[in-house]
């Protein structure tokens, strides 16, 4: 099956299988160490359901959630550990997803395409299936029958047209949605352009900032010990050892780390697949290597300067005398490895092309080398750009590479500083474009009944608007508000933080990014 790595053990609990729900029967089950997912021997050759290290691969189009404030969801279970959310977790506001507090790292930006955005726009539209946390009454649309379970992470429903099915029969259906009985309720994302950059979806749905920060707060501090400490306690077993694990540079800065317990005879080689998988990193355990760092260094700055002194790092043991405090996941260098690279310019579906690259290959040796594998050859080479984007559950972040910078020292950097962020890291072809800037952002809490001349110098007064690149194109005098038409990211970008602190006449003004309809 997709990504999982089952192997059998013995159940000690009542137990529901994830792909039919059905109880197992017996002592024995299957279940994948990675990301939880439990199944009857019989059903192992029909699960479809991809693993969690592998979801970051199949998404369509990176698109990041919109988590709204940490609550208590009851029956209800984490998409990334399959697990039961017994603790505050997060929620999307968009497409439903749920998942625990420290688990938020390892969602993969899937969330549902609202509006065009100019990087990745589709044509057509494909259901948007989100696993679970259906009602128990829920019943599949092929087979009638009841496809909801309150004991496991099971059956699907489509995030746009809401019809439910079980995980055997959403296989079997068209993949192009047509947004269902509400159709002439719904603007179809390819009627809405918003082109946001740095805009979050919390500026354009409007969701509480306030809250929002508080929960990203409480992520960053929770990150290390919630997450070490939800699954795996301190062994008390004296012939286990439980380690400290980070996954790269960032995380031994942040102090977030994942726990893991080995029995103290382990093989490295045991430990790095133990240590990869707490990262939902399914890899070839061959291609990683555990550094330790005693703590002094964990507390130091300088970081990054001391990663490549590894003590013994081909011992064939872990266990020592004193175990060491701490390991970090090392990728071991590569001479020459397979990319991939996705066109942008696709309206429909999605592909890739692999490449190989060695320690000489440039980004502009890439673009030269994919372009006559995708059938633009004849095009200049100054036409096209290397985007890397990084499909964070948060945040989707794109960057230009340079022209002149090696590939594979780009790809150890990012490996250096996330194991987990190459997983969720992608390499796409752009065609360059001179796209004209344009945002419109409602500005509302203004004094009523004023002339747009009066309105425009409040605005300059308080805001220090530039009229070179803002305009006035509505005003709504009865409410008190106007829309600003601003040709420029950054300024869009300064007004909007600087309306939220504003107050004029004793009354806070408020902001919000437009779309435009089509």
């Amino acid at each position: 099956p997709p990504g999982h790595a089952f192997r059998r053990v013995t159940l000690t609990k009542p137990t529901f299988c994830h792909y039919c729900t059905d109880f197992i029967w017996g002592l024995a089950g299957y279940l994948c160490e990675v990301c939880n997912f439990m199944s009857h021997e019989k059903c192992l050759k029909n699960v479809k359901i991809p693993c969690s290290c592998i979801a970051p691969s199949l998404v369509r189009v990176p698109v990041a959630h919109c988590f709204g404030p940490p609550g208590h969801y009851k029956k209800k279970f984490c998409t990334v550990c399959r697990k039961s959310l017994e603790s505050p977790a997060f929620r999307c506001e968009v497409c439903e997803l749920h998942v625990h507090t420290d688990c938020i790292l390892f969602a993969c930006s899937d969330c549902r395409q609202c509006h065009q955005d100019g990087h990745l726009d589709h044509d057509t539209y494909h259901h948007h299936w989100r696993e679970g946390n259906l009602s128990s009454s829920a019943r599949c649309e092929f087979c009638k029958k009841t496809c909801g379970s309150s004991e496991v992470l099971s059956g699907m429903r489509c995030e746009w047209c809401g019809i439910l099915a079980h995980a055997a029969c959403y296989v079997i259906v068209t993949p192009e949605c047509t947004f269902g009985r509400l159709r002439n309720m719904i603007l179809p994302p390819n009627c809405v352009q918003l082109f946001s950059r740095n805009f979050s979806k919390l500026h354009c749905f409007r969701i509480s900032e306030n809250l929002q920060t508080e929960s990203d707060e409480d992520d960053d501090v929770d990150g290390s010990t919630q997450g070490s400490t939800k699954d795996i306690q301190i062994s008390t077993d004296s012939s286990k050892q439980t380690l400290k694990i980070f996954d790269g540079n960032d995380a031994v800065k942040r102090n977030q780390f994942r726990l893991i317990s080995v029995p103290r005879i382990a093989k490295n080689e045991e430990v790095v697949e133990a240590a990869l998988r707490a990262y939902y990193i399914n890899d070839d355990q061959q291609e990683y290597e555990l550094q330790t760092f005693t703590q002094q260094v964990l507390l130091s700055d300088d970081v990054i300067n001391r990663n490549d002194a590894a003590e013994d790092s081909n011992l064939g043991s872990v266990f020592r005398e004193s175990v060491p405090e701490a390991w970090i996941i090392r990728a071991k260098p590569k001479d020459e490895e397979v990319i991939r690279i996705y066109p942008a310019w696709l309206k429909v579906g999605m592909a890739y092309v692999s490449l190989r690259v060695n320690k000489d290959s440039t980004v502009q040796t890439v673009i030269k080398e994919v372009l006559p594998l995708l059938g633009r050859q004849t095009e200049s080479l100054q036409n096209f750009k290397l985007v890397e984007v990084l499909m964070g559950s948060k945040q989707v972040q794109r960057m230009v590479l340079d022209n002149q910078e090696l590939i594979l020292n780009r790809l150890k950097d990012i490996r250096k500083t996330s194991i987990r962020q190459m997983n969720q890291t992608r390499f796409y072809i752009v065609e360059n474009s001179k796209s004209i800037v344009q945002v419109n952002l409602f500005v509302g809490g203004l004094p009523p009944q004023l002339s747009p001349e009066e309105y425009t110098n409040i605005l300059k007064e308080e805001l220090a608007i530039k009229t070179n690149v803002v305009s006035v194109s509505h005003v709504y005098q009865a409410q008190g508000a106007v829309v600003l038409q601003i040709s420029c990211f950054s300024e869009a970008e300064r007004i909007y933080m600087l309306v939220k602190d504003t107050v004029v006449n004793d009354k806070p003004l408020n902001a919000v990014v437009l779309p435009a309809v089509m």
